[in-house]
């Protein structure tokens, strides 16, 4: 019989939109700078490179209703509203949701210029909200993706603005690794990108699917 020396903590997992099932979350992968707009504004050419992947561990992943804490080291926390696609067996797209990539703008900016991974830029606690899953097809390969702090809207776009569309995405992450049942893929985010302080209201929409809403908590 085995006997852990600590209980193991819970499966991250997101609600199913429509059901009382959840999604067991394995690891959260993101791709970067795959909006045009947004490409430009954070200095980069958004021509059509091969997509770069960084990630997240599973449970930096916050469900709707929890309010995420403004996190430590930083003094330039961004938004960064994102369309999410949930991996089921057999390695294919089976949902989707709204997720919104929480970054340490700060420390992204000290890595870029010392050549240095972003992790701690990226991947830290409570990073990775995202909204309830929609299993099935895409509503509207072109719908709004749209994100507002404290009712003012900051990130406006449409999904077919994506450089590399979310099966493309899917196909160059699986040459990467051994996509499996629970990981989720953040797509990139739309130009608007920008700061949040404590006490912020957050709302991230994408037409058809389920919002994503919390407020930042303060330390």
């Amino acid at each position: 019989m085995t006997s852990w020396l600590f209980p193991p903590p819970p499966t991250p997992s997101l609600p199913i939109v429509g059901t009382r099932d959840r999604f067991p979350v394995r690891r959260i992968l993101c791709v970067g700078q795959n909006y045009a707009a947004h490409a430009r504004e954070m200095g980069s050419d958004p021509s059509r490179p091969a997509p770069f992947f960084f990630s997240k561990p599973a449970d930096a992943l916050v469900v709707e209703g929890v309010d995420p804490t403004y996190p430590a080291a930083t003094a330039d926390l961004h938004h960064e509203v994102e369309l999410v696609c949930a991996v089921g067996e057999g390695g294919g797209i089976v949902g989707w949701a709204v997720g919104c990539d929480l970054t340490r703008r700060d420390l992204q900016a000290a890595a870029k210029a010392a050549g240095r991974p972003w992790d701690a830029a990226k991947g830290f606690d409570q990073s990775a909200p995202c909204g309830g899953l929609t299993l099935g097809a895409l509503p509207d390969p072109a719908a709004a993706i749209r994100l507002e702090v404290n009712g003012v809207a900051r990130q406006t776009g449409r999904l077919d603005d994506m450089i590399w569309s979310p099966t493309e995405i899917l196909a160059k992450a699986g040459e990467l690794w051994s996509l499996r049942a629970g990981d989720l893929i953040f797509t990139g985010t739309p130009e608007g990108v920008g700061p949040l302080l404590a006490g912020d209201r957050v709302v991230a929409t994408i037409d058809g699917l389920s919002p994503l809403a919390f407020t930042v908590r303060p330390r």
